[in-house]
């Protein structure tokens, strides 16, 4: 998992963690991450402060080699939430791109209630969440690991 510090249009800051980079590009071009505080989807990554090494622990130059910076611990409740997402995933039916029309059904009875995930828009999930119908846009299976 990578912690990118994040800001949106809103000037709010917050962290967001992702598999990897292309994973964070993926999500923010689907419409998938949002401020926590406005809900605004227009976010940028901010810059992170490099490690720099100081004049004490500076090396002969034939001896330094870089090492790279240790990933940050998971704190006990990011990695319940990721626990929890994957049991999800693993739960519930995956529907695909029918994913709309699947939570609608579902939603009006026409269909037997279940768990489901799968791919919807921003524009969808906007209708769905207006139409009175619960989702919660979270990463693929695959971003989890």
């Amino acid at each position: 998992m990578i912690v990118f510090n994040l800001a949106c249009d809103g000037d709010h800051r917050f962290e967001g963690w992702f598999a990897s980079a292309e994973a964070f590009d993926d999500q923010r071009a689907r419409g998938l991450v949002a401020c926590p505080v406005c809900g605004s989807d227009t976010v940028e990554r901010l810059p992170s402060a490099p490690y720099v090494v100081t004049r004490h622990e500076q090396r002969p130059v034939e001896a330094a080699k870089p090492t790279p910076a240790p990933a940050p611990a998971p704190t006990v409740e990011a990695a319940a939430v990721m626990a929890l997402l994957r049991r999800m995933a693993r739960e519930s039916e995956d529907v695909g791109e029918r994913f709309p029309d699947e939570a609608r059904k579902i939603h009006y009875g026409d269909a037997e209630a279940r768990s489901i995930r799968g791919q919807a828009g921003r524009d969808d999930l906007e209708e769905l969440i207006e139409e009175g119908i619960m989702v919660l846009p979270v990463p693929g299976e695959e971003d989890l690991h």
